[in-house]
Order: C-alpha cells, then structure tokens, then sequence
C-alpha cells in the first residue's frame, strides 16, 4: 500500500507510507443528529421499525427507483439525498444493505420524536467483491404525522458518491470509479491492466486477479475518502486500502489515486504506481502484521520495476546519492522508516526493493515469493530466511549491504 512521488528535477519515483485503512462506505450523508444514543427511547422506534425503513431505502437503491428511495427520508434532508441517489446511477452495485445495531435518544433533544441509530451499511461491487465492504453510522430519525423518516446521518470518510456524480470505465481486469471525465478514467483503466497479468506473473494465482481503482478529482477529496488531512497524502500518487491477511470474506482492496501527485509522473511512473498498489491488492491475505515492511513495499516495487531493463541507479537515487556519500546504510530499512514522510522515506523504499532483487537475483524469483507469504505466518524472520533461503538474517544483511555498494557505487 504505497505510493509514489517525483521531486522537482527528477523522474525517480518515491515511494510513500503504508497506510492499512479499510474503506467507509457513506450514502446518507450531511449534516443531523450527532453523537452517540444515549438511552433507549421508550416511546421511539426500536430496532425492527428502522430496520424495516432502511431495508426498504436499500431496496430502492438497488431498483433505482428514486421515489421510492426518497419516500423514507425527511423533506429537510431530501435535496441532498436526491443528488446522492443520482451521484450512485452508474455505480454497479450487487448488493447494498444496512444492519441496525441500537436505536437510542438523540443526544441533540427532539423527545420521542426523534431517534439515533447505529448502523452498519455494507455495499458489493458487482463482479469484483465476494463480500460487503463496510462501516458504521449513526443516522438520525425523525417522526412526522407517525411515521419515521430518515433526516441525517454521521460518517468520518466521504466517498466517491459524496463528491459528484461518478463515472465508471471497466477495463479487462480493471473497474474505475472517479468524478472526471471518462478520457481519464481510461487511462487508470489501461494501466491497471497491464499491472494485473504482471503482478499474476510475478505472484502467481490465489487472488482475484482484478482491481477497483478509485479516482477523486483532487488531493483534498483524496484526502477525505481516507479521513484525513490533505498534507498527509501530498506528493502521493496512490494508497492502497485493505485489510492485512485478509480471508475470501474480508473487505474488497481499493486503489485511490491522488490524480495530482499521479500526473506529475512520467509514463514509466505511473505504471510502476499501478503495478506496485496492484501488487498489494494481490498479496494482501497473505500480508499479515508479521511481514516486516521492507519485505511487502520491497516486493510491490519489485514487481513493479521487473522486467524495464534499468539499472539500480536509475531506480535508486536517493540511495545512490547516500552511497557516494559515504552514507551507506548498516541495517534493513526499519517499518519505522517507512512511517514518515520526512528525509529518509525515499532510502527506506529503496533500500527494500534492493533486498528483495538481490533475493530475485541470488536465489530465484520463486524463493522471493515464497519467503513473502512465509514471513505472513508468524515467527522470526530470521528463522524464515534460513527456512527458504538457508542464510540468518545476519547473513543477509551483510550480503544486501554488499549489494547495495555493489549496484550503486
């Protein structure tokens, strides 16, 4: 789950943090009822009355039937659901559900008339999710004339629905969500294409073999599908969200493209970026808390840079730099060196796509594979190097010191 990013100057590519996210699907969005239900409301509805709302809201969604999808929701919140329901037309939705949780008061008054639900909403892509990705959500309830409506809700995260009407491409292996027009959707599409049968041919079966890229119009609404501040994801092109050792029912990966970092690269660039957060998606239930970091980013850059015919140098200035330098690193790079986008980031990247070529290169493609999915299992990496590779982490941290001085002197 990494990401790349250019310098002023230059087209090497840098790659960013690992961010474990799961995605947050939201569609009653705007502003209602806050906070966390307090006690039940004797006199509200309790959980098979909004149940019953919200299997009907979820069934019209999925007809498109937008009468029938706005029947259950308030006058005062309406016009934004409206645009919503809109927003969602081209999404290929299989399955979208909500699974009330408690209904209590509102903590913003109203008596009985008014409820807070919490609510799980869970939605599938059609052909690419084998189970619901999902989230929590408190929505407001109102009654009217003895009948409750919807009237707000509370997500962390936006999603693509929240900030426009979203156009889908599909490509051969590829389904891309985005806001822009489809000239540009294409391109993610054609990219993500060509990673997928790279990444199975480095990688090998056991996964899908498809990816859903997700394609906001700028940084700041990247930002916002993944919660957070939009200098955290500055200069980085892409972050793939998932859930480390993921089961066949674990939430669906999603690339999220920063179009503005992504534009910046070259062509070259861009396909490494797809092709590395490809990779991540390929090898995520096999990526467990046990994989150190230089061994899961080294691995999505390998696979991304296999096979272009260029030299260590060119893939590793940054390094490069630090070796003419004098500054050779001693160690591994350390899962805390991939934690900051501070000085340091760049080398850590690089440092990791390093170790695994000189598995590639020493012992054979097949070992790299199969020292990834055993370093997922638990236990010592040194006790998986010497399992796979028959040498202790000692030994190959001062064969990989070697090497670095050797490629990038």
């Amino acid at each position: 789950m990494a990401a790349a990013r250019t310098r002023p100057g230059t087209a090497a590519l840098w790659r960013a943090v690992v961010l474990v996210v799961l995605t947050l699907p939201a569609l009653l969005t705007g502003c209602g009822g806050g906070g966390s239900g307090a006690a039940v409301v004797p006199a509200g509805p309790g959980v098979p009355a909004v149940q019953s709302v919200l299997d009907r809201h979820a069934a019209a969604l999925l007809h498109h039937d937008e009468t029938a999808f706005l029947a259950d929701v308030d006058p005062g919140f309406r016009d934004r659901q409206r645009q919503v329901f809109r927003n969602l037309a081209q999404v290929p939705l299989d399955s979208w559900s909500y699974r009330v949780t408690g209904v209590g008061a509102d903590a913003g008054g109203g008596g009985s008339d008014r409820a807070l639900a919490r609510v799980q909403v869970g939605y599938r892509l059609t052909g690419y999710d084998t189970s619901a990705v999902t989230s929590d959500a408190d929505l407001t309830f109102v009654r009217r004339g003895g009948r409750w409506y919807v009237a707000g809700d509370r997500h962390d995260a936006q999603q693509l629905w929240d900030q426009g009407p979203v156009r889908v491409v599909r490509g051969a292996h590829s389904l891309v969500l985005g806001t822009d027009g489809p000239a540009a959707l294409r391109t993610y599409a054609d990219a993500a294409d060509r990673a997928v049968p790279a990444v199975g041919r480095a990688w090998g079966n056991g996964w899908s073999g498809r990816v859903v890229v997700e394609a906001p119009s700028s940084l700041a609404r990247m930002a916002a599908l993944l919660h957070g501040a939009p200098d955290t994801y500055r200069g980085i092109a892409a972050v793939t969200t998932g859930e480390l050792g993921g089961s066949s029912g674990a939430p669906a990966d999603r690339v999220i493209i920063n179009p503005e970092a992504f534009g910046e690269l070259s062509a070259f660039g861009r396909q490494v970026v797809l092709t590395h957060e490809t990779t991540h998606v390929a090898t995520r239930a096999a990526t467990t808390a046990t994989t150190p970091l230089w061994l899961t980013e080294g691995f999505a850059d390998w696979v991304g840079y296999r096979g272009s015919g260029r030299t260590a140098r060119q893939d590793a200035p940054e390094l490069s730099r630090d070796v003419a330098a004098g500054r050779a690193p001693r160690n591994l790079p350390s899962d805390a060196g991939f934690g900051t986008t501070a000085g340091g980031l760049a080398q850590a990247y690089e440092g990791a796509w390093l170790a695994c070529r000189l598995i590639a290169a020493d012992w054979g493609d097949a070992k790299l594979t199969e020292l990834y999915r055993a370093a997922g299992t638990g236990g010592p990496l040194d006790t998986h190097l010497r399992a796979v590779l028959g040498t202790g982490l000692d030994d190959f941290t001062a064969r990989w010191r070697a090497y670095v001085q050797r490629e990038l002197a």
